[in-house]
């Protein structure tokens, strides 16, 4: 029996011969954390620096260890695996700060009563200090801004994705790279670094010289966030288009099929999914946009629910106005919270947008089964 045994374990211990062990980077991840918080206790503990340090002994002890047991290409395997998990966790940093700040103020004015059903017609200073002297519920909402917004993007969405759209078909199915494909091509590219600001300064002078000067309205600000989001539906659009299969286009055309109901057949459902996301990344890309909005549409504090008369309020606005002019300048509080209220319920919209194109996508998508 004895026997038997041992050629199988010298047959393991050669295998695992000049490995690490399994509970190697555990080991070496606590004896960083614990080096790591006592250098940080020397010079001023914080909870970044001790992520800092910990992270740079922790690769130095691993890619070390690895180069004493398993030889050099192996250290340079764990050191070059080290810095890909490392700028991943550093560019995922500021997500999780940004999330989690916005979770910690924002939760408190998003549990005000009201908050999403009222707006802020009528709200003065006295409540704010009211509710700071007294300690009563913030009133104010942001119903108006939240109604403001949906309309607006809506709106610019309306008019910017059959544009957008239609430029990428043109650009990938008839274009052939022609003078006109290679002039649009370069005025899209121009148009992605346009600064939102001058978008909106385009938007209100258009509408000041075809409908008259002083011309605010909802119609206005979503003409100006159409030109930022024309050139983002563009591209990702054109991108996705070019990726279907040519297979695809001449199988259709071998069955006798037009080129224009092979567009809308073949091409479109088989690039669907990329087409939502990217429709969905220039909705977001706008709909936090402020200086525009302030340009076109103006600041109200009441609910507007005409998008083509009168002044209207967006979330981005009612953050901007509540943060630089607070309703009670002696009692800000109130405001900020108001403010931070805003910003969660902004980020939830996009969250809620990019589930909603996932779910497009999917149902429009091409069937795969049999």
């Amino acid at each position: 029996m004895t026997s038997t045994l041992t050629p199988v374990r010298s047959k393991r211990s050669q295998l695992t011969k000049g490995q690490l062990p399994k509970y190697a980077p555990y080991a070496v991840l606590g004896a960083a954390l614990i080096v790591g918080a006592a250098v940080m206790a020397l010079i001023g503990f914080n909870a970044f620096g001790w992520g800092i340090v910990s992270a740079l002994l922790f690769a130095v002890g691993l890619v070390s260890w690895s180069a004493a047991a398993e030889g050099s290409r192996k250290a340079k395997d764990r050191l070059a695996t080290c810095l890909v998990v490392g700028s991943f966790l550093i560019a995922l940093l500021p997500l999780i700060s940004v999330i989690w700040t916005v979770l910690v103020n924002g939760i408190p004015g998003l549990l005000n009563p009201g908050f999403l059903g009222n707006s802020m017609n009528g709200v003065t200073g006295v409540y704010d200090n009211r509710a700071v002297e007294e300690g009563g519920p913030v009133l104010g909402g942001v119903y108006h801004a939240l109604l403001g917004t949906v309309q607006i993007t809506l709106l610019a969405t309306v008019i910017s994705v059959p544009v957008g759209l239609l430029t990428a078909i043109y650009l990938v199915e008839y274009g052939n790279d022609g003078r006109l494909a290679r002039a649009i091509t370069f005025f899209v590219d121009v148009m992605t670094g346009i600064p939102s600001i001058v978008a909106g300064l385009f938007a209100a002078a258009f509408f000041f010289a075809v409908v008259g000067p002083g011309t605010k309205t909802g119609a206005v600000a979503a003409v100006a966030l159409s030109v930022l989001m024309i050139p983002v539906v563009v591209r990702s659009s054109e991108e996705m288009l070019k990726i279907v299969p040519n297979e695809l286009r001449e199988a259709a055309y071998a069955l006798g099929v037009r080129k224009w109901r092979t567009i809308i057949k073949v091409v479109i459902p088989t690039a669907i999914s990329g087409i939502a996301s990217g429709v969905t990344l220039a909705i977001a890309r706008v709909i936090g946009e402020t200086a525009p909005i302030l340009v076109t549409a103006g600041f109200a504090t009441s609910i507007n629910s005409n998008v083509f008369s009168g002044w209207m309020a967006s979330l981005p606005t009612f953050i901007y106005t509540q943060i630089l002019n607070p309703t009670s300048p002696a009692n800000p509080g109130p405001s900020a919270e108001r403010a931070w209220g805003a910003a969660l319920v902004l980020i939830i919209l996009v969250m809620i947008l990019n589930l909603a194109a996932r779910l497009i996508a999917r149902i429009f998508a091409p069937k795969t089964g049999r």
